[in-house]
């Protein structure tokens, strides 16, 4: 057997989505020629150094698995094994062992490549349990073999990974369990609205003093459409919150398009890059439109808070993990280069963008119809039990929400953290859409018995109490950390600061969800009122 005379490993160019997540791709040194089959054939001698046969030994204890793509097929197996049964001479552990043997099968339909694994060998593999120098003769055979299988299908063995009988079962648990509580709370919001507050605006329309009494919303009707305090940022919460909506909605349709493919390397980072930057328009336009309809001035402010609220905790959060990923020379650390080109991106795309839609907004911006003319000297707000202060409402409009997510939540940070492939976006879509619907319809409910009693605040805590569905999510998180096999300051790091960043972008749409369900609201009953 001959071996190769000089081992050359390059590196390939990566694209912008390739970069962010961190791939740096090399070509490996298997020569794997379209239909040929290849038998023990040599692919390097390699002499290991006690150092090196200590790291393999920690890589194989931790189940590290190499991946590679062939025509753009991921291929992945695992370094070693470990053989508890079995004793050292002195009788102080497990024996560790290296493969040297990779068996690569491949179908193929005409000249296109359908499929390929990758098998390691254990009858091919040395014994690195000491730490002693270890001359190594890595091989690797090739066996190619012809499929009906068309070409457009061959990703269709990675979709089904998600649809295993027992995660179906988990998905279907999630879905029914979101759709009880959908029905639950629509039950009990129709009791209350029909019988309620049907009754309430037909007291109102006949003008009994002594049945007056017992309608408290009604008196703060002047009150109600007041300006909400510090109101450059509420404008920019809800055009931040607009702008991360119209995005996840922009990659959902992506989803449905077949754009994302397992495993397709960079596509999904570059997409949410794309879309937030062309997105950024929508989130000047949203908050300067609200801002002025209070307010002729100020609506530039509110346009430059919309534009940093979010991406400014982003971007020093990932300044932060940067510094820590280059400071141990982990592959996610983003090169110089990428850094001056997302800069420039930003500096000449996505602020012309903000700028755009802050005008637009400030010139075509939509009024408060029909409702009610607010009064100079806002009305007292009397004593409020406990239920109906914000941190209680708070928590119950997070928990039912997160409740009937938690499964979904549980298969999303799988796939982000672990190797869990999620290719299910039907699903993910609908629990995302029955998300926003019980955060709208648990705002509505709560917003009716704070304005019930007399308490015309609702514009802040209509977005607390939406947004607090994410302070659960981060909770969750933190417990999927502790039961994960994660540790150290890298990933720790890492875990936290991107998980605080998902579930603060959580805070933002759904607030926005809930503010934009509660404004509805209010302005029909009042207009109902008005008409009366």
């Amino acid at each position: 057997m001959s071996w190769p005379s000089v081992i050359q490993v390059l590196e390939e160019k990566e694209n912008l989505g390739e970069v962010l997540n961190g791939d740096r791709l090399a070509n490996a040194l298997y020569e794997l020629e379209f239909a040929v089959n290849k038998t023990g054939a040599a692919l390097c001698q390699q002499k290991l150094s006690s150092g090196e046969i200590a790291n393999f030994r920690h890589a194989i204890t931790y189940n590290f698995y190499y991946q590679m793509y062939y025509d753009d097929l991921p291929l992945w197996a695992f370094i070693g094994k470990v053989e508890e049964g079995n004793w050292t001479d002195d009788g102080m552990g497990p024996k560790y062992f290296l493969f040297t043997h990779v068996q690569f099968d491949a179908l193929y339909n005409g000249n296109q490549v359908i499929e390929i694994h990758a098998f390691s060998d254990p009858s091919h593999a040395i014994d690195i349990t000491e730490d002693v120098d270890v001359k190594v003769d890595f091989t690797y055979s090739v066996s190619w073999k012809r499929t009906p299988r068309p070409y457009k299908n061959r990703m269709d063995r990675y979709s089904a990974a998600s649809l295993l009988p027992i995660l179906q079962k988990t998905h279907w648990f999630s879905f029914v369990n979101s759709i009880v509580i959908v029905i639950l709370l629509m039950g009990l919001l129709t009791v209350l609205f029909m019988r309620h507050l049907k009754n309430d605006i037909r007291k109102w329309s006949i003008g009994d003093e002594d049945e007056e009494k017992e309608v408290g919303w009604k008196y703060i009707h002047g009150d109600v459409f007041r300006c909400p305090t510090n109101l450059p940022l509420f404008s920019a919460i809800l055009g931040s919150g607009t702008q991360l909506l119209s995005m996840v909605l922009i990659l959902f349709v992506l989803a449905f398009l077949g754009v994302f493919h397992p495993y397709s390397r960079g596509t999904l980072s570059s997409s949410i890059l794309i879309s937030y930057i062309l997105t950024t328009a929508i989130a000047g336009y949203s908050s300067a439109s609200f801002c002025n309809q209070y307010a002729e001035t100020g609506w530039e402010r509110s346009a430059l808070l919309a534009g940093i609220l979010f991406l400014g905790p982003f971007l020093l959060t990932a300044f932060f993990l940067n510094i820590l990923a280059s400071y141990f020379r982990v592959t996610t650390a983003l090169p110089l280069g990428t850094m001056l080109l997302i800069f420039l991106i930003f500096t000449l795309v996505a602020i012309p963008l903000l700028i755009l839609g802050g005008v637009v907004g400030h010139r075509y911006k939509s009024h408060l119809q029909s409702f009610p003319i607010t009064k100079k000297c806002p009305r007292e707000i009397p004593s409020l039990s406990w239920y109906r202060k914000t941190p209680a409402q708070m928590f119950l409009v997070g928990i039912l929400p997160f409740s009937a997510i938690a499964l979904e939540l549980h298969n999303l940070c799988a796939t982000m953290w672990g190797y869990k492939i999620y290719t299910s976006p039907g699903i993910l879509f609908v629990t995302f859409v029955i998300l926003a619907i019980l955060t709208s319809m648990l705002s509505v409910g709560l917003t009716y018995l704070q304005l019930a009693a007399e308490d015309h605040e609702w514009w802040w805590r209509s977005v607390l109490r939406g947004g607090s569905t994410a302070i659960f999510m981060f909770s969750y998180c933190t417990y999927f950390y502790l039961k994960s096999n994660m540790s150290g300051i890298l990933q720790t790091a890492f875990f936290f600061g991107y998980s605080a960043c998902m579930c603060y972008a959580f805070f933002l749409m759904l607030g926005t969800v809930s503010f934009q369900a509660s404004l509805l609201f209010v302005g029909r009953i009042y207009h109902a009122v008005k008409s009366e």
